[in-house]
């Protein structure tokens, strides 16, 4: 078995280490999501965990290690916590359980065979890359994640059991985003980044070199530090029910929620709950102010972001309104553990390697907020449910002059949560989250007859079944099954892919007026955000003037999207026809690049056509010839006023493609659409 690296022995990470502690001690508060950049020990910090946990008392063979106290007369048995892997790719059977293969061939029985949730009762699930997981296993983890139980009902099994374990999910934000309700079932969050001081750079690596060249060693040299670990988590989970959450306590964490304008009322459950245990692990019965403040630091910063371009951290200065300054010498701040004493460092700074005893580690509270890392706000946060701005968003700042002949540039107003626009069919392209594809890893949805793939074993079985008296097994005979290859099946599934989106954008005279081009950036960015969440490529084209130019080449990076966009130049004429033939070239390129994924064009202009001659007929013929090619495209109209041509969609027809006005680029202004009509 791999030896772990020793939890105690991480350099750096004390927010991480604090609520992956907190979660063991109370898994009530709802697990841990840690968010940050590739190579910061996420995964190795998580897998660190199981080895500083009391162990717990289970049901003697019990599958579904049932707590004694459920089942009294049973006999018991100690066992460490599991820390139980879910991959990424792993399909609902493997999840959820299914029928016992090996049973249902042998004795043509149908048995069920758990899965990875029973398997975690009473553990840690962990998801490394968690917001990578296939949408209809985020639906499994959220019905398990808001019942305690996991319920199977498939294959001629009927099975609910216990599934209440701490999940952990670590993730890059630069790989998309989660869903908000999943988010939301996060009781706590973390923001990690590798260390800019190079002392403790070079103690990370002195120590992950170490550990490589002698795993057993350096968990010998670390042994001491993590049998008190185990001690001091047993000493607060022995502790937890006896602390005391005073009303007014309770109060101060009411305030807070409120005044960071969280949604619904499990943000103050979490935080009580983290207040508690943090109390707990510190050794004290009663929950302190400081206590509340520590919990705050965790549990708020993933439920206050209304915009996606927020940063995910609190505002300080606006929790010490709340619960007053830190105190600077708290004598029960982060240096006291529950004997009162001071606990540093493991080995008592960054420049020295492991001593030869090693002084007890503690995860230490955070200092400054649960996001301390510097840098621009991140522009990949999940949207929330409804919009945080009107489609149409008020004008804010002044336009800002270009370089000679660029024309303006306009800043883009409230960005808001768009709709969602598929490409028609089925494809086969990379997993994602927009368009309906086959997948081999998607729910499954039936099952053909086949060699190749995923064996579906329920309909294998049934297809054998009548045959079972031609080839000789006597009915009510025990032996196993006997099958032909005619009846294997191999499962259909059905998922999402991810696609090319690219924008045809308009930047000409008439869509250059400030208020306009300013709901346009507000639109686009908008859909290039939902792009990124659903893990598509974007890419950008635009006119104007007299000719167009391939602004941003299809990238995955929303960063330099949106960078782009905001120095857009707007003025002169429209060439819209050279507007559409860049888009198919750049089209025609990506297909050869990556056959596989589809894309989705989408033109946002007023539809008039200006520059050069017959400018009109050329644009409706460039626009026929992408429909021709069976291009899936979207227009969203531009045009605003009292006098209004319906060029838009007249150039939506020729493309064949959907028409939408700017303004019902929002979810939220499709729905009140959709309510007036229906009035």
């Amino acid at each position: 078995m791999p030896q772990h690296y020793p939890f105690s022995a991480v350099v750096g990470s004390a927010d991480m280490s604090l609520a992956l502690v907190l979660s063991a001690i109370s898994p009530e508060i709802g697990g841990v999501l840690v968010r940050g950049e590739k190579g910061t020990a996420k995964s190795t910090i998580v897998r660190g965990l199981v080895g500083v946990l009391p162990p717990i008392e289970v049901v003697a063979g019990d599958a579904f290690s049932t707590d004694p106290a459920e089942r009294p007369d049973a006999p018991t048995e100690q066992r460490p916590v599991r820390l139980v892997e879910l991959p990424v790719g792993a399909t609902e059977d493997r999840v959820l359980g299914s029928l016992h293969l090996e049973k249902a061939l042998a004795q043509g029985a149908a048995e069920y065979e758990p899965g990875l949730l029973a398997r975690a009762h009473r553990g840690i699930l962990y998801v490394d890359e968690v917001n990578l997981l296939h949408d209809h296993l985020v639906d499994v983890l959220l019905d398990a994640a808001a019942t305690g139980r996991a319920t199977v009902e498939r294959d001629g099994v009927s099975v609910t059991h216990a599934a209440r374990f701490v999940l952990v999910g670590t993730m890059n934000p630069e790989e998309g985003e989660l869903r908000p309700q999943l988010l939301d079932r996060f009781g706590l969050t973390v923001e990690v980044a590798a260390p800019r001081d190079p002392a403790l750079r070079v103690e990370v690596v002195r120590r992950r070199m170490a550990h490589d060249a002698d795993p057993e060693a350096f968990a010998r040299r670390w042994a001491a530090a993590e049998a008190d670990l185990t001690r001091r988590v047993a000493a607060a989970q022995a502790l937890l029910p006896d602390v005391v959450l005073d009303d007014d306590v309770l109060l101060k964490v009411a305030e807070l929620c409120a005044a960071f304008e969280v949604d619904g009322l499990r943000a103050d459950l979490v935080t009580a709950r983290t207040a508690v245990a943090h109390a707990a692990w510190h050794g004290r019965t009663r929950v302190s102010v400081e206590d509340v403040r520590a919990a705050a630091r965790l549990a708020l910063p993933h439920r206050r972001r209304r915009n996606p371009f927020d940063a995910p951290g609190l505002d300080e200065d606006l929790l010490d309104d709340v619960l007053g300054p830190e105190p600077e010498d708290d004598p029960d701040g982060p240096g006291e553990g529950p004997e009162g004493g001071s606990e540093g460092a493991p080995d008592g700074g960054p420049d020295q390697g492991p001593t030869e005893q090693p002084q007890p580690a503690e995860p230490p509270e955070p200092a400054s907020g649960a996001d301390d890392t510097p840098g621009r706000p991140d522009p990949t946060a999940e949207a929330p449910e409804e919009p945080t701005a009107q489609p149409t968003p008020q004008p804010t700042p002044q336009p800002t002059p270009s370089p000679a002949g660029a024309g303006t540039t306009v800043a883009a107003g409230a960005t808001y949560r768009a709709r969602l626009f598929t490409v028609r069919g089925t494809g086969r392209g990379e997993s994602g989250r927009r368009s309906r594809a086959e997948t081999d890893t998607g729910r499954r949805v039936g099952a053909r007859p086949g060699r190749t793939g995923a064996i579906h074993l329920a309909e294998t079985v049934r297809a054998a079944v009548p045959h079972q008296a031609l080839r000789g097994r006597a009915p009510g005979a025990g032996g196993r099954l006997l099958l032909d290859a005619d009846d294997l099946r191999v499962a259909v599934r059905e998922g999402q892919e991810s696609n090319l989106v690219l924008f045809c954008v308009d930047a000409s005279g008439s869509m250059a007026a400030r208020r306009r081009m300013e709901q346009v950036k507000a639109a686009i960015l908008s859909l290039l955000l939902d792009a990124y969440r659903r893990r598509d490529k974007v890419g950008l084209v635009t006119f104007r003037g007299a000719g167009a130019e391939l602004t941003l080449p299809p990238t995955r990076s929303v960063d330099v999207a949106a960078a782009r966009l905001e120095v857009l130049p707007g003025g002169g004429r429209t060439p819209l026809a050279e507007g559409l033939e860049e888009a198919a070239r750049t089209l025609a390129t990506e297909r050869l690049r990556d056959p596989r994924r589809r894309s989705l064009l989408v033109v946002v202009t007023d539809g008039r056509a200006t520059a050069g001659t017959d400018a009109v007929a050329r644009s409706r013929r460039a626009a026929a010839a992408l429909a021709a090619a069976g291009q899936a495209a979207l227009v969203v109209d531009c045009e605003s006023g009292p006098m209004r041509l319906g060029l838009g969609s007249v150039l939506a027809a020729h493309l064949g493609a959907e028409h939408v006005p700017l303004a019902e680029v929002s979810a939220g202004a499709l729905t009140a659409t959709v309510r007036e009509r229906v009035a």
